[in-house]
């Protein structure tokens, strides 16, 4: 194996013709450099120097080698300053992928300060729901997923034990009825007075979850309307077209419009992190990244 730290001693020696002069120009020794050169040479198989009492010239292959060092010296000095860079912040790229009301409500503080402290680290934005967004994170299409789950639906901690999980916040669910609906008013509702609405769901996981609170209190509710969208569920509470449940964090962004936001009881609640794999939390554009979403989230 050619090591760097030989290339330069030879390239040294070729420019100033002699291992003590090299010494000097390297600040080390004349028999550390002749050490590293038949290092080199036992390392290449082949002899790259030819010493006489009167000069000290390269062989054909340590002409070659050296021709050859020049290039690979300067890139290993691009690489290290490349390096250097995104390990102090200077470059980088972070992949963040994030549900919708994430995406409207957490990221855009965090990427705004990220920005503000680090000019030159650059982010991408994708919206995904999880799971999709974990399953992201574990083929190496994002580097940092702003997920949920709820605390009823079970699979606890392992469901993320292969991840580095940093918790932001708990988001409550509220209910949203129509403005003229019964209960528009009141402090609070309870789930089993919404038993004979029509309702209207969310994605997929909270879908899930509307479907096992509503069966908690007993029983199965009627799903007219699903859409991922949450202005388009206010839309259609706010016409009248049934009842829906929303997270706090979503309601931060869209303004209700013919719609009232009511507690919920008893209460759900999803909790609201951000994920990562362990060998990316030690790159310091991740690292920051996740720090912003983590301030961003106690705002």
């Amino acid at each position: 194996m050619i090591e760097a730290r030989h290339l330069r001693v030879l390239r040294a020696v070729a420019a100033t013709g002699s291992f003590s002069a090299a010494a000097r120009e390297l600040g080390c020794t004349q028999p550390a450099v002749s050490q590293q050169m038949k290092v080199l040479e036992a390392s290449v198989g082949t002899t790259l120097l030819i010493r006489t009492s009167r000069a000290m010239r390269l062989t054909q292959a340590g002409e070659a080698l050296v021709r050859h060092a020049t290039g690979i010296l300067s890139g290993l000095t691009a690489a290290e300053e490349e390096v250097a860079a995104i390990a102090g912040l200077r470059a980088g790229r972070v992949r963040l992928v994030s549900f919708p009301s994430g995406s409207s409500t957490l990221v855009p503080a965090a990427l705004a300060a990220l920005r503000a402290a680090h000019p030159g680290t650059r982010v991408s934005l994708v919206d995904a729901e999880p799971p999709r967004s974990v399953e992201m994170l574990r083929d190496g299409d994002c580097d940092v997923a702003l997920a949920f789950r709820y605390d009823s639906t079970g699979g606890g901690a392992e469901e993320w034990d292969d991840l580095v999980v940093r918790p932001l916040l708990t988001d409550r669910l509220v209910g949203l009825l129509p403005e003229g609906h019964r209960l528009a008013g009141a402090a609070a509702v309870s789930i089993a007075d919404l038993a004979d609405e029509s309702w209207i769901a969310g994605c997929p996981r909270c879908r899930h979850q509307l479907v096992d609170a509503c069966e908690r209190a007993g029983f199965t509710p009627r799903i007219d309307f699903a859409t991922d969208d949450y202005p388009a569920v206010i839309g259609l509470v706010g016409a009248g077209l049934g009842v829906a449940f929303l997270p706090e964090l979503a309601m931060e962004s869209v303004l209700p419009k013919a719609a009232r936001t009511v507690t919920v009881e008893p209460a759900v609640r999803r909790e609201i992190v951000a994920l990562t794999l362990p060998d990316l939390a030690r790159v310091p554009a991740v690292a920051a990244t996740l720090d912003q979403l983590e301030r961003a989230a106690s705002r």
